[in-house]
């Protein structure tokens, strides 16, 4: 018996092969950051706080409401009002304004001491990690030497052997990150020149300076980022140290360091000139290291919040 055409078995169709997944686009590598940092609420904190640090330094001149190193004698060491909103020191100087305007000395050392560090250690860090042997060796030998002195002998040492002023300071305290961002990149291009994708770069052909600048240093961007908001605080407070010790700003200019230690002879009398500007210094700190943890989250290719 023949079947029919109703009845005969039609062929199956043909399995369509799954779409092949791509990679995110930046776009949406952006919008998983900003979802990553909204839920975590401290480093969303932390991000608002270092934002309005940053402004206030840009627009610190502008809406200051009083000349900070204008003396006036007859306002001296008044208390907070409405006119004098954190008071005035032993000369008479408006408080606010002070402090306004050493928020911009703070966010100006914070990132250039940052910038002079990953400039000279990137480039060593790379170096001792990649090539090894004899560069390991010196580049390892000298930061070793470098980190046997804490952060702020030596930031002091070389702030006094330069003399002192904002700029050396800012050198001062830049040439002391430099041992502890050297061994950051080292250990990320250790760690980098045996994955498999570097291994396929030289077999191709790929220079050392290729290889470097396009596969690994773009790879540890992540950390390198983490490591910069985690020594802006530092420099921070590296700079109220030189300026509280005399090796930093210079009065009449104001400085946080500089107000602190205008205080301390006044500090039973006019508390206020040491609470403010400490403060600023405590809310500045912890906002840029509540700022590293969110990136550090958010850069974390696992995912998921610390």
């Amino acid at each position: 018996m023949t079947l029919s055409p109703s009845t005969a078995s039609a062929p199956a169709p043909a399995a369509t092969a799954p779409p092949a997944s791509r990679p995110p686009t930046r776009a949406a590598r952006f919008t998983t950051s900003l979802r990553r940092l909204r839920r975590n609420r401290l480093a969303l904190v932390g991000a608002v706080l270092s934002a309005v640090f940053v402004l206030v330094a840009l627009v610190a001149p502008l809406i200051a409401p009083y000349d900070p190193a204008l003396p006036d004698f007859d306002a001296a060491l008044r208390e907070p009002s409405w006119s004098h909103w954190l008071g005035t020191d032993d000369l008479g100087r408006d408080q606010l304004s002070r402090v306004l305007v050493g928020v911009t000395a703070s966010m100006q050392v914070g990132v250039a001491a940052v910038l002079l560090a990953f400039v000279v250690a990137v480039p060593l860090g790379l170096v001792a990690g990649y090539y090894g042997k004899f560069a390991d060796t010196v580049v390892s030998r000298l930061t070793d030497t470098m980190l046997a002195f804490p952060f702020l002998v030596l930031a002091v040492g070389l702030a006094a052997v330069m003399g002192p002023s904002l700029e050396n300071a800012t050198i001062a305290i830049g040439i002391s990150q430099i041992p502890g961002i050297v061994r950051v990149t080292r250990a990320e291009t250790l760690r980098l020149k045996h994955l498999d994708y570097v291994g396929a770069a030289v077999a191709n052909g790929g220079g050392d300076g290729v290889i470097l600048f396009r596969h690994i240093l773009p790879n540890a961007t992540s950390t390198l980022i983490v490591q910069a908001t985690v020594g802006i605080p530092s420099a921070i407070i590296g700079e109220a140290v030189l300026s509280f010790l005399g090796l930093g700003v210079q009065p009449p200019s104001p400085s946080l360091g500089v107000m602190l230690s205008s205080a301390q002879p006044f500090i039973a009398d006019a508390p206020w000139m040491a609470v403010f500007p400490g403060l600023v210094i405590v809310l500045a700190t912890l906002a840029f290291n509540l700022l590293g943890d969110g990136v550090r989250d958010i850069l974390d290719p696992r995912g998921g919040s610390r």
